[in-house]
């Protein structure tokens, strides 16, 4: 039996799908006008996780995930630029070609990650007619209004605003917003006027514009999954105001939920606070790599914190998740054929754990536990493991590889070993072992291996 934490309800419930043994699930994706951080990223390996723990449950899974390439201005309370019309000039690049960079990098560090494609994606601009339609169904419905720079969305006409955070609307007119023509803080654009001429522009009833962020998401996913649908998941960051106006829209257009389930992951946190594309403080998957981590020692490390849980990240913890990532692949190889038991009462306390709410550190916990039962034979274990795998997605069945950046280190130091200046090659060997690795000399050449601790 599957339970996950509805933060709608804000309790655990069992996942009961509108269709049998199918689940339609939908991740918020990226707004592609920059590289997604690792804070970003953690949103994608939760979504990744929840898809492979329903397939695990043997559900049929059709997830969708939008790219958001029009619409996304630079605040939350409906001010300042699109995100990609800014990046557009930053970069001297048209808006396509910023969306199709920042799309091409987004689905690279999706495969570095082991992350599965999404079964769908779908793009804001590719929805516009849908969009329009939405808002003039709303505007028949009378929720909405116009002012100057747009048409908006009024709160206030809607009983249950603000229900996936209990209703506990704090917002003070005109001291936490800018009210400019809003009837209510919490008010939102549907749709923004083009004050001056724009790469991305539409007509419409209302005059030439381009849609609201939320308006696109509810749009996105329903053309796709319909109304309601089983699983809507994003970050933390998105409950308070980009999924609580996704809801509203769709209670006063349709008078339903647009989904059963909303999931959302935890931030995670650096020595000086969250990460912040606005100011300019991110730590990409890029970054990881060039200092010589293995992406897939950041998903371990995400592993061993629950999704809902803040995770502080440190190179210092990273480079103890890829210690004992490298160790539990070494394990798994090392595995001989022997005599023993098949182990099937891991199967199910595995099943236990990640049908829990995703506890992802007590399944782990349990692999490391099944490694050293010597009660279980080797083939037992490689099969469970491998099993597990499907859901933890380590791509545990291969071998370690020695990272390029280290194996020039490597080089470097035989070069100066050759030129007998050993001071330097011992440097070289320590900045190797800092990095979590250790050098063997031979005969002929020289041996890299992860280190065992």
């Amino acid at each position: 039996m599957l339970k996950l934490f509805n933060t709608l309800t804000r309790k655990k419930e069992t996942f009961k799908p509108l269709k049998d043994k199918k689940a339609g699930l939908y991740s918020c994706g990226p707004t592609v006008y920059w590289y997604a951080h690792i804070g970003n990223l953690r949103a994608y390996l939760f979504s990744d996780l929840l898809k492979r723990v329903l397939e695990y449950n043997d559900y049929k899974v059709k997830h969708v995930m939008n790219l958001t390439d029009v619409g996304h201005l630079t605040s939350d309370e409906d001010t300042g630029e699109d995100k990609m019309e800014k990046s557009s000039k930053r970069e001297k690049k048209t808006a396509l070609e910023i969306a199709e960079f920042y799309t091409k990098h987004f689905k690279k560090d999706l495969k570095n990650l082991n992350i599965i494609e999404p079964t769908v994606w779908i793009k804001a601009t590719e929805t516009i007619k849908e969009q329009i339609e939405l808002i003039e169904t709303l505007e028949e419905k009378g929720f909405t209004y116009k002012t100057e720079d747009g048409i908006y969305f009024d709160t206030s006409k809607l009983d249950n605003y603000g229900v996936l955070w209990g209703n506990k609307i704090d917002l003070e007119a005109g001291k936490r917003v800018c009210m400019k023509e809003k009837k209510n803080p919490t008010d939102f654009a549907l749709w923004k006027f083009s004050k001056t001429k724009r790469q991305m522009e539409w007509d419409s009833p209302w005059g030439i514009g381009f849609p609201g962020w939320h308006t696109e998401c509810v749009v996105m996913s329903s053309k796709e999954l319909g109304i309601p649908f089983d699983i809507h998941t994003g970050g933390i960051d998105h409950i308070q105001v980009h999924h609580t106006n996704e809801i509203a829209q769709t209670k006063g257009a349709y008078n339903k939920k647009l989904a059963n389930f909303w999931m959302h992951n935890d931030f995670i946190l650096l020595k000086k606070g969250k990460m912040s594309k606005s100011k300019g403080e991110i730590l990409t998957l890029d970054k990881l790599i060039e200092k010589g981590f293995d992406p897939l020692s950041y998903r371990y490390l995400c592993l061993t914190c629950h999704y809902k849980s803040k995770l502080n990240f440190s190179f210092s913890s990273l480079k103890q998740a890829q210690t004992a990532y490298f160790n539990l692949k070494e394990k798994l190889s090392d595995l001989k054929d022997s005599k023993g038991e098949k182990g099937e009462s891991y199967k199910k306390e595995f099943l236990k754990y990640i049908n829990d709410d995703l506890d992802t550190p007590k399944a782990l916990a349990l692999i490391w536990k099944l490694i050293n039962d010597k009660k279980v034979s080797d083939k037992g274990k490689h099969s469970l493991i491998l099993d597990f795998d499907k859901v933890l997605g380590l791509n545990l069945k291969e071998k370690n590889k020695i990272p390029k950046e280290i194996i020039e280190l490597a080089e470097e130091r035989q070069k100066h070993r050759k030129q007998k200046d050993f001071q330097k090659a011992d440097e070289v060997r320590k900045s190797i072992e800092n990095k979590g690795y250790e050098i063997e000399d031979l005969k002929q050449g020289y041996e890299i291996r992860k280190s065992a601790s």
